[in-house]
């Protein structure tokens, strides 16, 4: 039976690098649900690309924020999962609450220890690396 997750993890930061942690994190955390044969959505890392919504823009971040929700509410039998090694965002919140308020299930999962170096290292490796900024290794 195919199990479709919304996956939940921050994306905003209060700089480039804590941005770009947070996709790190998020892209391990879809990693994580894809390896426990799951099927996630993390509207955070499709709608947030160059070119498609600036998360700086209000009314653009509401838009991602929004679409995603309504997209995964058509879904049947989604479960939200939360990771939270980074902790909980404003935005994280934001789908708690709508699923609970949907009556959606609600997962809490952690990556642990050794999250960050073990993602750099798959990231490294992957045969696009150079097309998504991996081509200069450094941490963030």
């Amino acid at each position: 039976m195919v199990r479709f997750v919304d996956v939940e993890t921050p994306y905003s930061g209060e700089n480039e690098e804590q941005i770009r942690k947070n996709l790190l994190y998020a892209r391990a955390c879809v990693r994580d649900c894809l390896i426990r044969e799951e099927v996630p959505f993390a509207s955070h890392l499709f709608y947030t690309q160059p070119g498609i919504l600036d998360d700086k823009v209000q009314k653009e971040r509401d838009i991602g924020i929004n679409c995603g929700k309504e997209l995964i509410e058509s879904l049947p039998g989604i479960v939200t999962v939360v990771y939270q090694d980074l902790g909980i965002s404003k935005g994280m919140q934001y789908g708690i609450d709508r699923a609970i308020q949907n009556r959606r299930n609600v997962e809490y999962r952690l990556l642990g220890k050794g999250w960050e170096e073990k993602e750099l290292e798959v990231a490294r490796k992957h045969s696009h690396a150079a097309i998504w900024g991996f081509n200069h290794f450094q941490k963030y």
